[in-house]
C-alpha cells in the first residue's frame, strides 16, 4: 500500500510538472528572445541564454514604437473600466443580498445569461452605439465597453462576498441608527476589500489583454492600446520577434507584479461563497 502511494504521488507530481512546463518555457523564451540581438533572434539553433545581452528591443519600446503612450492609454482605459466596475458591483451586490424586491432572481439570471454570448457578436452593437453618442475613436468609449464587458461577472463576484457577511451586522447598526447607505459604506463595505480586491484585479487583467475591441473600436494611432501595437510588431513582410517578445515582457511585468502584491486578496475574493457554513 505504501508502494502503491507513493507511485500515485508520484504521478501526479509528473503530471503537474510537466502541465507546469507548457506554461512556463514559453515565458521563459519570452525573456530570452526578449535580450536578443537579430542575428541570434533569427539563429537556426535555439540559443536559451543570449550573448551578448542585447537591450536595443527595449530600447526601441520607448523610443521607436512609442508604446510609451499606448501603455498610457491602456492604463487609462484599464483603471477606468475597473473603477466603474467596482463601484456598480459593490452598489449591486449589496442591493441584491441585503434588499427584498420582485425580480432579483430575474435580475441575477440576466446577468448571467449574458456571459453566454461570445463577445465578437457585440462588436457590431458596441460600434453601433458608440457611433450615435459620437464615441468611436475615444478612450471614454472604449472604457464604457471594458466596463460593460466585466460588470456582470464582477457583480456575481461581489454577491457571493457580500453573502458571506452576516445580516445580524446591519440589524445591530439599524438599531443604533445608521440608514441604508451608512451601514453599506462604513460597516460592510470594509469588510469587502478582498473582494473588491479581486473584482478590481479581475477587470484590469480582462482591459489590460483585450485585442479586439481596442483594435476594431480605435483607429487613431494616438490612442492604440497596447495590445495593438503588439500586434502591430507582426508585419506583412517581417515578423520583429526580439522587438514583439521585449514589448510583450514589458507589458507583463505591471501585472505580474500586481498579482504578487494582492494574490491573497484576489485569491480570497475568487473563492468566497464557494463553501456554506
Amino acid at each position: 500500500m505504501k508502494t502503491k502511494k507513493k507511485l500515485m504521488s508520484a504521478g501526479r507530481y509528473l503530471v503537474l510538472i510537466t502541465l507546469s512546463l507548457f506554461i512556463i518555457v514559453p515565458v521563459l523564451w519570452m525573456v530570452s528572445t526578449a535580450f536578443k540581438g537579430e542575428a541570434q533572434t533569427y539563429s537556426p539553433v535555439p540559443v536559451w541564454i543570449p550573448r551578448p545581452i542585447s537591450l536595443s528591443s527595449f530600447q526601441k519600446f520607448f523610443g521607436l514604437y512609442s508604446f510609451g503612450k499606448m501603455t498610457r492609454n491602456s492604463l487609462v482605459t484599464c483603471l477606468g473600466s475597473m473603477v466603474i466596475c467596482t463601484a456598480c458591483a459593490c452598489f449591486s451586490g449589496y442591493g441584491v443580498t441585503r434588499f427584498k424586491f420582485r425580480g432579483r432572481k430575474q435580475f441575477m439570471a440576466f446577468l448571467l445569461v449574458t456571459q453566454t454570448f461570445p463577445s465578437v457578436m457585440l462588436v457590431v452593437p458596441f460600434y453601433a452605439v458608440l457611433s450615435t453618442y459620437r464615441l468611436t475613436n475615444s478612450l471614454l468609449g472604449l472604457t464604457i465597453v471594458y466596463a460593460a464587458t466585466n460588470i456582470a461577472f464582477s457583480t456575481w463576484m461581489m454577491t457571493s462576498y457580500f453573502e458571506t457577511i452576516p445580516l445580524e451586522l446591519d440589524e445591530a447598526a439599524r438599531v443604533d441608527g445608521a440608514n441604508s447607505f451608512t451601514i453599506f459604506w462604513r460597516i460592510v463595505l470594509p469588510l469587502t476589500v478582498p473582494g473588491i480586491a479581486a473584482v478590481a484585479i479581475f477587470v484590469l487583467i480582462n482591459g489590460w489583454n483585450e485585442y479586439m475591441y481596442s483594435s476594431i473600436l480605435i483607429s487613431k494611432d494616438a490612442l492604440k492600446t497596447l495590445t495593438v501595437g503588439i500586434v502591430s510588431l507582426n508585419t506583412q513582410n517581417q515578423v520583429h520577434w526580439n522587438d514583439m517578445m521585449a514589448a510583450s515582457t514589458m507589458s507583463c511585468l505591471p501585472l505580474i507584479i500586481l498579482f504578487l502584491c494582492f494574490q491573497r486578496y484576489f485569491i480570497a475574493g475568487m473563492t468566497s461563497g464557494a463553501v456554506k457554513n
